[in-house]
C-alpha cells in the first residue's frame, strides 16, 4: 500500500510539474494531438505501453496475489499508397504466489500478436477502422503460466474521433488450431470499448472494459478499467504516465473484484 501512494503521490507531482512545462512551452496542440493518436489503437504513432498490474486476494484461500508486466508496442507499417499495416505484439511476464494452491510461478506467460490493416485517410464519415487476424503464440515458461495452445481468429477496430474525445471499440476472437493435446480448447471473445477525453496539456480521462467471454465454459469476464493519464516532455521525447483503478463487474471465481495498474508509455511520433 505505501509502493501504491507514492506512485500515486509521484503522478500527481508529473501532471504538476508537466502543466507548468507546457505553460511555459506553449506546445499544448501537440501534446492533446499526442493524447488523441495514443488513444487511437490503429493511429501512425510508435507507441511502446509498459503495463503494470497488480491483483491480490487471488486463489481459493483468498490469499494470492499476481504481478503482470505487459509489453505492447504498437509499430505502424506503411503497407501501400492507401493502407498502413499496424502491427501489435502482446509480451506478458507474470509473477504470481499462491494462486494455485500454496504454490508460485513466475515467467513470460502466452504471446499475442494483432494485425490490423487501415486506411491512411479518413473519409467524411471521420470513422477510423482496422481489420485483420490476431495470433496466440505459446510461449509460457510454465504451463500454469499458458494455454499450451496455437491460437487464430479475426480482430477487428472502429472508432471515432470528434474534437477532444474519443469513443470506439476493439474486438477479436481466438480459436486453438493446433497444441497440447491434454489442455483445454479455447475460443474466446475479446471486447474492448473505450471512450476518453483529451484536454490540450495532454491530461486524458477514459474509461473502457476488458471483457471476455468463454465460449466453451459460458463464462463472462467484464472489468470496468476507469484511467487517467498525463505526456510530457522528458529529455526530448514524451512519454504518457496512467494510473487505473479496476473493478471486475464479473470474473471466474477466485478472484478479487480490484486491481490496479500503471502504464508508462513511450511515444515515438513523426518527426
Amino acid at each position: 500500500m505505501k509502493l501504491f501512494q507514492v506512485v500515486v503521490s509521484a503522478l500527481l507531482s508529473l501532471v504538476l510539474l508537466t502543466s507548468l512545462v507546457l505553460a511555459e512551452t506553449g506546445d499544448e496542440s501537440k501534446t492533446q494531438n499526442l493524447a488523441k493518436q495514443l488513444a487511437n489503437p490503429v493511429a501512425s504513432l510508435i507507441s511502446i505501453p509498459f503495463q503494470s498490474n497488480w491483483e491480490s486476494g487471488l486463489g481459493a484461500a483468498g490469499n494470492g496475489n499476481r504481478y503482470t508486466l505487459r509489453l505492447q508496442p504498437v509499430i505502424p507499417f506503411s503497407f501501400n499508397a492507401d493502407y498502413n499495416l499496424i502491427v501489435r505484439p502482446i509480451f506478458s511476464y507474470i509473477s504470481q504466489q499462491d494462486v494455485i494452491g500454496g504454490t508460485g510461478q513466475r515467467g513470460l506467460s502466452d504471446t499475442q500478436l494483432e494485425l490490423f490493416w487501415s486506411p491512411k485517410t479518413v473519409g467524411s464519415s471521420r470513422v477510423i477502422w482496422g481489420l485483420g487476424p490476431t495470433f496466440l503464440l505459446p510461449t509460457a515458461a510454465e504451463p500454469a503460466l499458458g494455454t499450451g495452445k496455437w491460437g487464430l481468429g479475426p480482430s477487428a477496430v472502429v472508432l471515432k474521433q470528434s474534437g477532444p474525445w474519443t469513443y470506439g471499440a476493439l474486438s477479436n476472437h481466438l480459436w486453438a488450431v493446433a497444441g497440447n493435446s491434454d489442455r483445454s480448447n479455447i475460443s474466446q471473445t475479446y471486447l474492448q470499448p473505450f471512450i476518453s477525453h483529451s484536454n490540450k496539456k495532454g491530461l486524458t480521462f477514459s474509461l473502457s472494459s476488458e471483457s471476455s467471454y468463454d465460449w466453451l465454459n459460458s463464462q463472462w469476464t467484464i472489468p470496468a478499467i476507469g484511467t487517467v493519464s498525463q505526456i510530457m516532455p522528458i529529455a526530448g521525447h514524451y512519454v504518457s504516465f496512467g494510473l487505473s483503478g479496476v473493478y471486475n463487474l464479473q470474473s471466474p471465481t477466485n478472484t478479487n473484484k480490484w486491481a490496479t495498474r500503471l502504464t508508462i508509455t513511450l511515444l515515438l511520433p513523426d518527426k
